[in-house]
Order: C-alpha cells, then sequence, then structure tokens
C-alpha cells in the first residue's frame, strides 16, 4: 500500500518562568478532540517557520513572544481530517519565551489553557515524541547558558 510522505506543520512550545513555580510550559486543548496539544498551524505563504509559529501561538493562546528561529525538534503524528482519514504529519517545534498574555485572541472561546511543568506536560500529551520533546526541553533550561568567548580586542 502507497503511503504519502508526511505533511509539515510548525509549533511553538511556549514557555515563562514563574517565581513560585520556575519553568513552566503551555498547554492548549485542541478544538475537536480536546487532546492536550500545543499551538501548531501548517506553513503560510510567505512566513518563515519560526514566524508560523509565532501567528499559531497568538491565534490559538493569545500569547505574544519571540520564537527561536532554529527548531528545537521535531515529533509526528496521525491528524484526523474532518472525512475521518488520517494523515501523517511531520512537526518542527520552536521554543517561544512567552513575554504577554492577551485576554483577547482568535480561538479564545474554542480551547482551555494551562500552565504546567514540562513533567506534567510529559503526562498529559498523547505523542511520545513531543514527551520527549518536553523532557528534553526541561533538561535545556535547566543546565547553565553556554558562556560565549569574546577575542580580546587589539591581542
Amino acid at each position: 500500500m502507497l503511503r504519502r510522505p508526511p505533511r509539515q506543520q510548525y509549533a511553538a512550545l511556549c514557555y515563562r518562568f514563574d517565581a513560585a513555580l520556575g519553568l513552566q510550559v503551555l498547554l492548549l486543548t485542541s478544538r475537536e478532540t480536546r487532546r492536550w496539544v500545543i499551538p501548531k498551524g501548517w506553513p503560510m505563504k510567505g512566513k518563515k517557520a519560526h514566524a508560523v509559529a509565532e501567528r499559531e501561538a497568538y491565534e490559538e493562546a493569545g500569547v505574544r513572544g519571540k520564537a527561536e528561529k532554529e527548531p528545537f525538534g521535531y515529533f509526528a503524528y496521525m491528524k484526523k481530517r474532518k472525512s475521518g482519514v488520517e494523515v501523517p504529519v511531520r512537526v518542527q517545534v520552536h521554543a517561544l519565551r512567552v513575554d504577554e498574555m492577551l485576554t483577547d485572541f482568535p480561538e479564545k472561546d474554542s480551547r482551555t489553557l494551562d500552565w504546567t511543568s514540562c513533567a506534567e506536560a510529559a503526562l498529559r500529551v498523547n505523542e511520545p515524541e513531543l514527551r520527549a520533546l518536553f523532557m528534553a526541553f526541561e533538561k535545556r533550561m535547566a543546565s547553565p547558558a553556554p558562556v560565549k568567548l569574546r577575542a580580546a580586542a587589539g591581542r
């Protein structure tokens, strides 16, 4: 049987630091199945992947921030179309530090949002590769930032 190549989506792994709780990531429910997911969407003509991730984070979760240009990772899932057909999808994930949360955004009435730890997020999502991304992100954020060395001027 022939299989189609996976469709491409771009996603935002939205995060913030809470003074009491530390690193938190944002989960939201999908509109139809109500599963816990991260903001993601299809490519947009004229927009780079990280810009699509930023746009989806705004539309689906009402968050604003800067997504990293380089992808943090990838995961795969089967998207169930309205026709009932399942389509394989590969999702490129960009970390996005949240600077602002809006009270009004396009999909406000069709989703539930929840800030949680990476470990809790990993328990709630269905996709094994997305679970692994949450755990890898927690590890990345816990390690000290790499020191950038500068060449001494005039030496």
